[in-house]
């Protein structure tokens, strides 16, 4: 064979072993390609399915809280004024400690109040049921306090806590125009505030 045709021998070779690894560089490209878009939409279809699943549990949770709540009794809502924050915590507590047990008849939430005035300024007709007043107190003691939201609620039920001793009579004749039959003497057991407080509701 003569050098020349050697030399196209060798040039066919190498221009056929040029082409071949130019078909594989040309298809591993895009065999990654197909095998990574088929990860990613499996990724995707998990991502969606996961997300369908927190969904329902979320829907389940939202369901159970709502058929708990059509349980429930309607809340009896309660405000406790009382210059003394130990003993409106205290009495606030006891009262939502009764929502926890079984087999309730009232459901109790609690607005408490450290001072008259801003309780007075903040009270909503028709919103309360009943209201546990404490009757020394600065500012106004809790039969005016009860006057004045009694102008703006008649049917506000009201409980006066005290710790001193009670003249019915001369109470009557100063304030003709108030119920006054519900005291409560502190200290009192949380039990027996409860029972008072649920006898007055019934």
């Amino acid at each position: 064979m003569t050098q020349a045709a050697c030399k196209v021998t060798n040039l066919s070779a190498h221009e056929e072993d040029y082409e071949t690894s130019k078909g594989s560089y040309n298809n591993l490209p895009q065999e990654n390609y197909h095998t990574d878009h088929i990860r990613n939409l499996l990724l995707s279809e998990q991502l969606i399915l996961r997300q369908q699943q927190q969904q329902q549990k979320n829907e389940a949770a939202v369901s159970k809280v709502k058929k708990e709540e059509k349980r429930l009794p309607k809340p009896k809502l309660i405000m406790i004024v009382d210059d003394n924050p130990d003993i409106v915590i205290t009495f606030k507590n006891g009262l939502e400690a009764q929502n926890y047990k079984s087999g309730i008849k009232f459901f109790f939430k609690v607005h408490t109040y450290n001072d008259t005035t801003l309780a007075l300024s903040e009270f909503r007709p028709n919103f309360y049921d009943l209201a546990l007043i404490d009757i020394n107190m600065p500012k106004m003691d809790g039969f005016e306090f009860s006057k004045q939201i009694l102008e703006l609620d008649l049917n506000i039920r009201i409980c006066y806590i005290t710790a001193g001793e009670i003249n019915l009579e001369a109470l009557r004749e100063t304030y003709p125009t108030l119920s006054i039959g519900c005291f409560i003497k502190k200290p009192v057991e949380i039990e027996h505030l409860v029972r008072r407080v649920k006898a007055e509701l019934e």
